[in-house]
């Protein structure tokens, strides 16, 4: 009786360990932060699909708008708490910042695992917003810090019902800056409104402007001027200002675009009010929702010079990060080779109409997209740059930009006033 009860007790005991060692070896659930609400309900999909596959939970939580979400990351950033997974929103030096305090994990080594497999799925210039290298301003250590999730690029779209109307052919959108000009009479004599885009939030009045200046003068120009070796008093930045101008004197912007915000831009393109847009790829959702049957093509701006290529702004759309001092850092970089592998991305843009950052998932997206998508062969982006301009010349050019466009200044009273900005904030950081 005596050896039964003790061989019992044994067998309880050992029972009891191996509960206790099931327990100790639950799988880690990791959690994402993220701001982008037409993505919420895809991303739940997606992780609900992971934890079947693989028994590990995804947490996403949505903070919406960007402006709340990127104030949650920063307090989490200084409390030295931040997810798994997050993003960031705003320019390369930011991110820089991020990375130097030791809040993300660089990722360079799993991109370059297994003969470059999973670098070797995303287009270059979406890493590429995501990559330092060799010698870059910010003084950060080359390689790749940040996944893209999809991609992205600004264009020009047109209304093909509109065009017709104007006695246009509606499957040949202008190409060159003249023949966008010569339009703006015809649409003054229809009553109707030409060119509508965010300029309200001054940068995307920046993105064009960039357009044009790599367009006029080449990207070497360009990044010489932002390192304070061309002003911008020089006569090609005067061409740039001078084509705003021209857009207004032509008829062919709309009534009230200096103080429009994008949002209000789609609902009148969507709405057939406005014959051209000036928006992201991201419209093509938004379009979606407004207006189900809306005809319209994108296009690059009309070029201003054939000296150069015109270049617009793309590459990754959103992107990631893995919180460096995570203890969950293996799994969620799994889990980011996994949600950017291409059925994944092939998902995420049939459901929420945004360009996947995944290559290979580029067939089976509709035709405005992937005219968007061709677009990526002109992107460029100030990310990539590897210098930046300052934060008060950019806005002293954007705001210049505007008072063009209502007539209270001219190009070269804009251009005298931002180079005295610029040698200003030049003459600050020397005494540094």
């Amino acid at each position: 009786m005596l050896l039964r009860n003790v061989v019992l007790g044994i067998f309880v005991l050992f029972s009891v360990l191996g509960c206790s060692s099931q327990k100790t070896e639950t799988k880690p659930a990791i959690s994402v932060w993220h701001w982008m609400t037409d993505r919420d309900a895809a991303f739940q999909e997606l992780a609900k699909k992971y934890e079947t596959l693989t028994g590990i939970k995804v947490n996403f939580e949505l903070y919406a708008p960007s402006d709340a979400y990127s104030q949650k990351i920063r307090a989490a950033a200084q409390g030295v708490n931040l997810p798994d997974i997050f993003g960031i929103l705003g320019e390369k030096r930011d991110f820089a910042s991020f990375i130097k305090a030791g809040h993300i994990l660089d990722i360079t080594a799993y991109m370059d695992a297994d003969n470059q497999n999973w670098r070797n799925k995303f287009f270059s210039k979406a890493l590429a917003v995501n990559e330092f290298t060799e010698g870059n301003s910010y003084g950060i250590q080359p390689g790749i810090f940040a996944v893209p999730i999809d991609i992205m690029t600004i264009q020009m779209v047109y209304n093909k019902k509109l065009l017709k109307q104007l006695g246009l052919n509606p499957n040949r959108p202008p190409k060159t800056l003249q023949e966008f000009l010569d339009i703006g009479a015809k649409i003054k004599a229809a009553g109707m409104q030409g060119l509508v885009s965010g300029w309200g939030e001054v940068w995307m009045i920046d993105c064009l402007a960039n357009n044009y200046a790599f367009n006029i003068m080449g990207k070497d120009k360009v990044l010489a001027t932002i390192k304070g070796e061309v002003a911008y008093t020089d006569p090609d930045w005067i061409k740039v200002l001078s084509i705003f101008k021209q857009m207004q004197n032509s008829g062919v912007l709309a009534q009230g675009l200096v103080t429009m915000i994008n949002k209000s831009a789609e609902q009148l393109f969507a709405n057939e009010k406005a014959v051209f847009s000036f928006n992201g790829s991201w419209c093509v959702n938004v379009y979606k929702g407004m207006n189900p049957d809306l005809e319209y093509g994108a296009m690059l701006p009309p070029e201003a010079s054939s000296q150069y290529p015109m270049a617009i702004w793309g590459g990754a759309g959103s992107s990631f990060m893995v919180n460096a001092r995570s203890k969950n850092s293996e799994e969620a970089v799994k889990f980011l080779i996994w949600l950017t592998d291409q059925d994944q991305q092939a998902y995420l843009s049939q459901t929420t109409n945004n360009l996947p950052a995944n290559k290979n998932s580029l067939t089976k997206i509709p035709e405005i997209l992937a005219q968007f998508a061709r677009g990526m062969d002109y992107a460029t982006h100030p990310n990539v740059w590897g210098v930046s301009e300052f934060s008060l010349v950019i806005e002293a050019l954007d705001r210049g930009i505007q008072s063009i466009i209502i007539g209270e200044k001219t190009p070269e009273q804009v251009a005298a006033e931002v180079q005295k900005i610029k040698e200003r904030e030049m003459s600050k950081r020397r005494a540094r």
